[in-house]
């Protein structure tokens, strides 16, 4: 299977609860189209995770913008606010930046003029199709598959 290098998908959004949802379907939507299906469930929990920390920590209404950018053997998935303030991983655990750290490979964040960009990446190797054809048997192989031949039994001769 030969996989088209450097996919990528931009969406901007004015952040809301509700907006998180219809993201969290686009962002699985084109994880399906590119054969990423096991990849769906973490992506899509983490990107729900920084897009609920861009609505709770930021704001209703903030302009960001989600970025999927998938190279044939990484996923990068990106959201980008227009607040300076940075995340801070939390000792206690449990959800937000720790919940993506868990579900990734690696990530980070890094500020920018108009604000910040948090990230994370995954391996994501496009898979491998196999071709369900027949295939010829190899030259002798079909003599085993053939039944025994029973030999004549000869009776023993009478002196």
């Amino acid at each position: 299977m030969t996989v088209p290098l450097d996919r990528h998908y931009l969406v901007e959004l004015q952040v809301s609860a509700e907006r998180v949802t219809q993201v969290r379907r686009i962002v699985a939507a084109h994880l399906r189209h590119w054969s990423l299906e096991l990849h769906i469930r973490p992506v899509c929990r983490s990107v729900e995770e920084l897009l609920t920390n861009v609505h709770r920590h930021v704001g209703d209404d903030n302009h960001c913008v989600v970025e999927l950018r998938w190279s044939g053997r990484h996923l990068t998935v990106s959201v980008a606010d227009n607040s300076s303030e940075m995340p801070r991983l939390l000792s206690t655990g449990g959800g937000g930046l720790s919940r993506v750290m868990a579900l990734s490979h690696s990530w980070g964040t890094c500020r920018t003029l108009d604000g910040k960009v948090v990230w994370f990446t995954r391996y994501a190797e496009a898979p491998r199709s196999t071709d369900l054809v027949p295939r010829t048997p190899l030259p002798g192989v079909g003599e085993f598959l053939l039944p025994p031949v029973s030999e004549p039994v000869s009776e023993p001769a009478l002196v």
